[in-house]
C-alpha cells in the first residue's frame, strides 16, 4: 500500500499519473463555506481574511485536499469597471453590463490585480491560505474564462448572439480578457497558488460548433499562459459539457470538472487516461436532499466510473455545495475518500 500523503502530495500525485495513498477530495464551497465559520456571504466575497478562514475551517474539519479563492463571478468584472450592489446573502447584482455594444470595447482595458480592488483581495486571500496551510494543502486560485468572462461583461444572452451575428466582437474583447487572466493567474501563483481554476461556465450552453471555433481557441491560449507561470489548470465549465468532451480531451486543462449530467465513464473513454476527471455527482437532489448513505453510494459510483481510486480522479459533488447542506453528508463524501483505497473501492 502506499504510504500515506499529505493533501498536496496526493493531489499532485493523481494528476501526474502517480501512486498516490487514496482518492482526493476538492468539494467547491463558498457560501457553505461562509455560514461554516458564521459570516455572511457577501463578506465571504469581500473580505479576504473571511474567505480564507472559511476555507480553511472546511478543509480542516472535512479532510480536504485543498483550499480555493473561488467566491462569486465579478471578481475580474469590477476590475474592468462594472458596479454592483450586494445583498448579504447572494450573489452581487450588476447595475448594468459593461459592453453594451462594440462602441463599449474600448473601455476593456489591461488592469494591474495588485491595483484594482477585487483581484488584490483574491490576492491576498491565497497569500492567507498559504501562511495557514503551509505546503501540506493545495491552494486554488481561481480566474473566469473567455467567454464566461465575455458573459459577465456583455449579458449571456447578447454574449450568446454575438456568437452568431458578430464573432468578431468576441475575438476583440477576448483578446484583452485572456491577457488580463493570464496576468491575474501568474499573480495568484506568485502569491502562492498550486492550481489555477478556470470557470467558463456559458461554454455549456452555446453548442460544439461554435465553442470548437471561438472559444477552444482562446481557452488554449489561456491555460498554456498558465502553464507558463508554472501552475496545473483546473476547467470547470457547468452544465452538460457531453458535447464537448471531443474537444476537451485536448484543450490543455489538466483537470476537467464534471458536472453530474456527464456519465463519468463515458467522459473517461473520449478524454482518455491522461486528464484528471473531478466530480460528479447531483449536488441538489444528493449532496443536498440525500441521505450519508445516498451521499456514500453516489461518491463510490463516481469512483468506479472514473476508473477506480488508482486512476486519475478527484471526487467532489458535480458543482457547488449548495448552501443548507447536511454537514454529515459533507462528512460521507470526504469518509468515501479516505476508506476507498482501504477497501479496494
Amino acid at each position: 500500500m502506499t504510504q500515506t500523503m499529505t493533501p498536496q502530495q496526493r493531489l499532485l500525485a493523481t494528476v501526474r499519473g502517480e501512486p498516490h495513498d487514496r482518492v482526493p477530495f476538492t468539494p467547491i464551497v463558498m457560501q457553505w463555506a461562509a455560514h461554516h465559520i458564521g459570516v455572511s456571504y457577501r463578506d465571504y466575497c469581500l473580505e479576504p481574511k473571511h474567505l480564507a478562514a472559511a476555507q480553511v475551517a472546511v478543509a480542516r474539519d472535512f479532510q480536504t485536499d485543498w483550499v480555493c479563492a473561488i467566491s462569486d463571478p465579478w471578481c475580474e468584472s469590477s476590475a474592468y469597471g462594472m458596479v454592483f450592489d450586494w445583498p448579504e446573502e447572494g450573489v452581487g447584482v450588476p447595475r448594468g453590463h459593461f459592453l453594451q455594444s462594440r462602441d463599449d470595447l474600448r473601455k476593456l482595458e489591461p488592469f494591474d490585480p495588485h491595483r484594482a480592488e477585487r483581484p488584490r483581495k483574491r490576492l491576498a486571500a491565497i497569500a492567507a491560505e498559504k501562511q495557514a496551510v503551509n505546503d501540506d494543502i493545495i491552494v486554488c486560485g481561481w480566474i473566469e474564462g473567455p467567454i464566461a468572462q465575455y458573459a459577465d461583461l456583455r449579458g449571456l444572452q447578447d454574449a450568446c448572439m454575438d456568437l452568431i451575428d458578430d464573432p468578431s466582437m468576441f475575438h476583440a474583447a477576448a483578446e484583452v480578457i485572456v491577457e488580463n487572466a493570464i496576468r491575474f493567474a501568474t499573480a495568484q501563483v506568485k502569491a502562492g497558488a498550486d492550481i489555477i481554476g478556470v470557470g467558463d461556465a456559458a461554454a455549456s450552453v452555446i453548442g460544439p460548433q461554435l465553442y470548437a471555433e471561438h472559444v477552444l481557441p482562446w481557452e488554449r491560449k489561456l491555460f498554456a499562459g498558465i502553464h507558463d507561470a508554472g501552475c496545473l489548470v483546473k476547467l470547470h465549465i457547468c452544465g452538460d459539457i457531453n458535447p464537448l468532451l471531443p474537444y476537451l480531451a485536448d484543450v490543455g486543462a489538466d483537470i476537467l470538472d464534471c458536472d453530474h449530467m456527464v456519465p463519468l465513464d463515458r467522459a473517461r473513454q473520449i478524454v482518455g487516461e491522461g486528464v484528471t476527471l473531478c466530480g460528479n455527482f447531483d449536488p441538489v437532489s444528493i449532496a443536498r436532499h440525500g441521505t450519508p448513505e445516498a451521499v456514500e453510494q453516489a461518491c463510490r459510483r463516481c469512483i468506479a466510473e472514473a476508473g477506480g481510486p488508482t486512476s486519475r480522479f478527484i471526487l467532489q459533488p458535480g458543482c457547488e455545495i449548495p448552501q443548507g447542506t447536511p454537514r454529515a453528508n459533507v462528512q460521507a463524501m470526504s469518509a468515501v475518500a479516505a476508506a476507498v483505497w482501504q477497501q479496494g473501492g
